[in-house]
């Protein structure tokens, strides 16, 4: 009786141990599977790791302090040398000359060009009274003796000495009938004209010239008040 009951003891506890062996060698499995993925993954992230703590390395060595020759380096072209500083010098002299005599030269053009407007309207002044006399020569002469070669010379030598004013830029002041301008007109007789405006010039006792925009000679001229 007492070997029935050992029997069926150890029939039941067989099972019992076989699934405790099964689970024992299922957790010694799990446990060297996870030790061996543990050691891949070290494996695998050291080269990475590696590298980017050498550049992080190479960062800081870059971004730190320069040594004291590479500040000598940097602080050597502040520093002008002597040569340099007599070019500049040399430069800023011939700029400085340079726009001296452009300026003289300038002003030498106006000068030169006032000497010749002065020396011109003095010539011009001479001449203003040789015309004044032709003109009055001619107006005395009759139309019968217009046709007298001597008075047909002379009218030339008049026409050609006007053209070679009005050449040079000397013109004629419009005097009769135009309104008393004083810069131009200088009113030598004033008279009572009801059949005029006021203040115009109804008679020309001497022609006026202008040279260049220049008045030469004021006219002569009479107004009506």
């Amino acid at each position: 009786m007492a070997e029935e009951n050992m029997e069926k003891n150890m029939e039941e506890t067989a099972p019992q141990e076989e699934a405790d062996d099964t689970a024992q060698k299922d957790a010694d499995d799990t446990a060297h599977k996870e030790a061996n993925d543990t050691a891949q993954d070290a494996a695998d992230s050291t080269p990475q790791e590696e590298a980017d703590s050498t550049l992080e390395e190479a960062a800081c060595a870059d971004s730190g302090p320069q040594p004291e020759n590479s500040e000598r380096v940097e602080k050597k072209p502040d520093k002008k040398d002597k040569k340099d500083l007599q070019i500049e010098e040399l430069q800023d002299r011939v700029k400085r000359q340079m726009a001296e005599f452009d300026n003289f030269r300038k002003r030498s053009e106006k000068e030169k060009s006032g000497m010749f407007e002065l020396g011109a309207k003095s010539i011009i002044e001479e001449l203003l009274p040789i015309v004044d006399n032709f003109e009055r020569g001619l107006g005395a002469i009759s139309e019968e003796d217009k046709a007298d070669p001597f008075v047909d010379g002379m009218d030339k030598v008049y026409r050609q000495m006007v053209q070679m004013l009005e050449k040079i830029g000397v013109q004629p002041i419009e005097a009769v009938g135009c309104e008393f301008n004083p810069d131009f007109h200088n009113a030598v007789m004033h008279v009572d004209d009801e059949e005029r405006p006021e203040n115009t010039i109804i008679e020309e006792f001497l022609k006026g010239y202008t040279y260049k925009d220049q008045v030469v000679r004021h006219s002569m001229v009479k107004v009506a008040n």
